[in-house]
């Protein structure tokens, strides 16, 4: 199967901090891939190292066939991005925002069409000509998800997707991905809560303290460990409570 992420190596550091250190991570294409951590375990500066946000100290990224060093705006143009806690700008609307992101992805066709199916299927359509500074947290995150796919992306990128979500929503976008990656898409999500990736992911890759502690596919952790838990706390230090 065709690899759209691949790293060698990758290793990034913050002064006597090493926030990523030495990852050979592969994604294949049709992936739901889940990156695991505690907070602080490098799985957002591996999103901002794979979209071209921060450069690495050492190693190499290639992203949909395009090395993330020698052009990270061709792989940031090709990618559905959900930075960490990314809020849209306060001066525009939800309804120029998603204009703006249809511009920036050089769409020309159906773009009124996109922008009503998202609005229709996030039920937030009653706050198109609102400003984004006026918007609550959740319709601010809605709004985040709606641009990643805007252009309806190969691959997409996201950090905590389903933060400041209601549980209904969090469900209408858990679908979404399911039913994104069955039509030959790919996502890449980085999350620290277990359930999610246990429901919608197909493997995942579990970092701490920067290191890279396993990737694979979910169900052979299970068989390992009994459940996605127990191989985490195992794989992070941290001993499952006894019953």
């Amino acid at each position: 199967m065709h690899t759209v992420i691949s790293t060698t190596d990758l290793t990034r550091t913050y002064g006597d901090v090493v926030a990523v250190k030495s990852i050979d991570l592969e994604v294949a294409e049709g992936e739901l891939f889940g990156l695991l951590g505690p907070n602080g375990s490098g799985k957002s500066t591996t999103v901002k190292l794979l979209t071209g946000q921060i450069r690495p100290d050492t190693g190499s990224m290639r992203v949909l066939d395009a090395d993330v060093l020698a052009d990270p705006v061709a792989v940031r143009a090709k990618v559905g991005i959900i930075p960490e806690q990314e809020t849209p700008p306060s001066f525009l609307t939800a309804e120029e925002y998603l204009q703006f992101a249809a511009r920036i992805r050089t769409l020309d066709n159906g773009v009124d069409e996109r922008i009503a199916y998202w609005f229709d299927l996030l039920e937030f359509g009653e706050t198109r000509d609102q400003l984004c500074k006026d918007l609550s947290r959740g319709t601010r995150q809605k709004l985040m998800v709606a641009q990643a796919f805007l252009h309806e992306p190969r691959l997409a990128i996201i950090d905590e997707p389903l933060i400041n979500l209601d549980p209904v929503m969090q469900r209408t976008i858990k679908d979404f991905l399911t039913d994104y990656v069955r039509h030959g898409n790919t996502v890449f999500l980085s999350t620290h809560i277990l359930s999610i990736a246990e429901e919608i992911c197909s493997s995942v890759g579990i970092l701490h303290r920067g290191a890279l502690r396993y990737q694979g596919g979910i169900d052979t952790l299970r068989e390992e460990h009994s459940s996605l838990e127990g191989a985490f706390l195992a794989l992070v230090g941290k001993p499952a409570r006894e019953a």
